[in-house]
């Protein structure tokens, strides 16, 4: 199996952490948003992964040696592709033509899930989902009577279904769905100005191909600050992750309330971690208070208050905020 990761977008809704990492880098429970991602996928497709492509922008060689890690890690190859110019979404998968072959799954990097379904072999694909109660935010799948999908609709203003697209779709044949795509390319047909890739799945659905639908348990959202930070309150509860390391004498006078994901090397002196709390490795806290915070490597923090907050790399802290959104290598002083 292949996964395919479009990720060229710039992340500007999770600013100012995106201005230094891109977002699928941002670590979440420990763990890089899209490793997470696409060890999910693999999990529930049951299938070995052959290969990771990421359709990024120019984030420059560190960031693309890091992906190319996240897919060694995986016990797949890894690549990198480019879309220079945002011309849709069916054009940015299309910038992975080579790959588009054999079993495929696209998967969108700003959403992690849960899900226990089990994928229909049978289907040419499967469009996965979650029901949702504000449909009309959403593009959702529209279904007959038999239950089968018949179109898609983006953001419905009466009401189709509260089957909810969460951005991963799989395939049975990665060449059909190039050859859909180039399709549009070709006949310049697109919507709102771009490439739309509903437009091939609509075109694949007319020659008679037909997809199952896949309904995640749970669809957590990476895309602002307030949301990235429940969905590492969400990953911590779903996998019972717990702290794991043997702090030594970098536990001093202080205790650690699971769930909570500390990394290596960390010192904790005078201070209550959690619940909820990603603390990044080689982070020194002291006489502080964190909850429901997601924290990069190296924070410093001393005699402070932080709930609902998202701290960058390197950041460092002295005061007694409540909540706070600080990108790398920024300081805060009270």
């Amino acid at each position: 199996m292949r996964v395919i990761v479009p990720m060229a977008g710039l992340g500007k809704r999770l600013r100012p952490h995106t201005l230094t990492t891109p977002k699928p880098l941002i670590h979440v429970a420990g763990k890089p948003i899209v490793q997470r991602l696409v060890e999910d996928i693999a999990r529930v497709c049951g299938e070995e992964l052959q290969e990771v492509v990421y359709i990024t922008g120019r984030f420059g060689d560190a960031a693309e040696q890091e992906l190319l890690r996240v897919a060694e890690s995986l016990g797949a190859s890894g690549r990198v592709c480019y879309q220079d110019e945002a011309l849709g979404t069916a054009h940015a998968i299309l910038c992975a033509g080579d790959s588009l072959k054999g079993n495929v799954t696209i998967a969108f990097a700003d959403t992690l899930f849960k899900a226990s379904f089990v994928p229909d072999r049978s289907a040419d694909g499967v469009l996965w989902v979650q029901r949702i109660e504000n449909p009309e935010q959403f593009g959702v799948l529209k279904l007959n009577d038999s239950g089968e999908i018949t179109d898609f609709v983006e953001k419905p203003k009466t009401f189709v279904s509260d089957l909810a697209m969460i951005g991963i779709y799989s395939f049975k044949s990665g060449e059909a769905l190039r050859e859909e795509l180039q399709f549009l390319i070709d006949n310049d047909i697109r919507n709102g100005g771009e490439y739309q890739l509903p437009d091939a799945l609509r075109n694949m659905m007319k020659k008679g191909m037909k997809f199952a639908v896949g309904k995640v348990d749970d669809w957590m959202d990476c895309g602002n600050m307030d949301a990235t930070v429940d969905t590492n309150k969400k990953v911590l509860s779903y996998e019972n992750i717990q702290s794991g390391y043997s702090f030594g004498k970098g536990l001093q006078n202080s205790h650690i309330v699971e769930p909570c994901y500390i990394g290596s090397d960390c010192n904790i002196e005078g201070s209550i971690i959690g619940p909820y709390v990603s603390l990044g490795s080689g982070s020194v806290i002291t006489n502080s208070i964190l909850r429901n915070c997601l924290i990069q490597s190296e924070a410093k923090i001393s005699n402070a208050l932080l709930e609902n907050t998202m701290l960058g790399k390197a950041v460092v802290i002295e005061g007694r905020p409540d909540k706070l959104s600080l990108g790398d290598y920024s300081t805060f002083h009270e």
